[in-house]
């Protein structure tokens, strides 16, 4: 791993802060990175993480298994986004299962790594919070949308919130989202036939641009 690899990790979540320069210098013997080949699980449901994530490259399926033993898939987890962070903190047992979606590589932010960040980088600590509160109300959204909305509100509020948290900037206003059709269909609670459908509606409305595991998105709210 490069030297400045953890860094770029922390800038790419959060662009406003400035990392003091020690501590980027030790970040790198702290922040190991795992490989995990396809199907391997990363933790499962009920484990208690001896540490948090983020994906440094390929991706992340979070699932759960339900107590009639029906596996429910809660969406993928991309670079560079952190995940596991809720039940490390906590110390509690995690609600879901992590299996890597083909060859995927993660950073591993154990207790030393994670005290480090949370004490001397300033604006760290906020920054989570925030970001973790804004993924809270993201699935506030989608649980009252999959409740009282129509499919192609629920489709629309599923298309904000990943572009939400997975958009790049790509200029002209559009955001550049790495996430499939069968994401946004799980996220939706739709079937893939109909995000397709109402994917296609988008398209012709000018709001998405679509390409093969990816697409661009343009609020115009």
């Amino acid at each position: 791993m490069s030297d400045d690899a953890v860094y770029q990790l922390i800038t790419a979540n959060f662009p406003a802060l400035r990392v003091p320069a020690a501590v980027a210098a030790r970040l790198p013997a702290l922040v190991p990175r795992r490989r995990l080949a396809e199907g391997r699980s990363l933790f499962v449901q009920g484990q208690r993480p001896t540490a948090f994530y983020a994906v440094a490259a390929g991706a992340i399926e979070s699932r759960f298994t339900g107590a009639d033993g029906r596996i429910s898939v809660l969406g993928d987890v991309a670079p560079p986004r952190f995940f596991g962070l809720a039940a490390f903190a906590a110390g509690l047992p995690a609600e879901y299962e992590a299996v890597a979606r083909g060859a995927s590589e993660v950073f591993v932010i154990g207790r030393e790594a994670y005290t480090l960040l949370m004490d001397e980088v300033p604006g760290f600590a906020r920054a989570l919070m925030a970001e973790f509160a804004r993924r809270y109300d993201g699935t506030l959204r989608q649980l009252q949308a999959a409740r009282h909305l129509a499919a192609p509100e629920r489709f629309r509020l599923a298309l904000a919130q990943l572009a939400g948290e997975r958009g790049v900037p790509a200029g002209g206003g559009w955001a550049q989202v790495q996430a499939t059709q069968s994401e946004l269909a799980q996220l939706a609670h739709v079937s893939r036939q109909t995000a397709n459908e109402l994917l296609a509606a988008a398209e012709a409305d000018g709001q998405v641009r679509r390409g093969r595991g990816r697409w661009w998105w343009r609020d115009r709210a």
